[in-house]
């Protein structure tokens, strides 16, 4: 590894980035945001690479959002480096590739070795100017992707986390709380993981848009 240090200082396979891969809703509306850069702050939550973190507060009443994975990892399933979801069209990963018929899992490695192998080489060839194949860039959208796409930005989900305390009627601190006072979500939406959001396996918020997918084909079918 020293030896490949001396020759390429970006051999350490290490993500360096001036500004982050994210979607419009996690940047927040605020045309004025301050954001913090960490280099080599935090392992991503996919691929376990040390890479530059970016923090910030996307609006007066949000709580502050970083970036979770690399950029590689963003590149790779062209999702936002925040909430995982679709850059085009603002979908979980899951949802997309079944709208599209793609499968994006098939080239990408799950195993520790092969996942720092595999990004490197793509972050090698980035580096040379060369480009790699996706499925999602070449598929054409469809009826059911683009009736289920987000086209404005969701600024709801970067609201404050609830009240831990207000949930067991302990919080004393009222309307000077930054924490929301309502009682939490429950149900299969509240079983959320970044890695099957990324990978697009047992998603709920997926198999919860996918079910309005089906229910709107059905009703356009017995409406016709």
């Amino acid at each position: 590894m020293a030896h490949r240090l001396l020759r390429d200082v970006e051999a350490d396979g290490w993500e360096r980035s001036d500004f982050p891969i994210i979607c419009e809703s996690c940047l927040g509306d605020n045309p004025y945001v301050r954001m913090t850069k960490a280099n080599f702050d935090k392992e991503c939550k996919i691929c376990t690479r040390p890479f530059t973190v970016f923090r910030w507060r996307p609006g007066r009443d949000a709580r502050y959002k970083k970036s979770e994975v690399c950029q590689t990892c963003s590149k790779l399933k062209n999702v936002c480096q925040v909430c995982l979801l679709d850059l085009e069209y603002g979908l979980p990963v899951q949802v997309r590739d079944t709208a599209l018929g793609i499968n994006t899992n098939d080239v990408i490695p799950k195993s520790d070795v092969n996942k720092e192998y595999f990004a490197e080489e793509h972050d090698r060839k980035a580096r040379a100017g060369l480009d790699y194949d996706s499925s999602f860039g070449k598929a054409r959208p469809n009826d059911t992707i683009l009736k289920l796409q987000r086209t404005t930005p969701y600024y709801k989900r970067n609201r404050a986390h609830v009240c831990s305390f207000y949930v067991r009627g302990e919080c004393t601190r009222g309307a000077e709380c930054p924490y929301r006072h309502e009682m939490p979500v429950t149900g299969e939406l509240s079983q959320q993981n970044i890695k099957d959001r990324y990978y697009g396996v047992n998603d709920p918020v997926a198999a919860k848009l996918l079910r309005k997918a089906e229910s709107l084909c059905f009703y356009h079918l017995h409406k016709s």
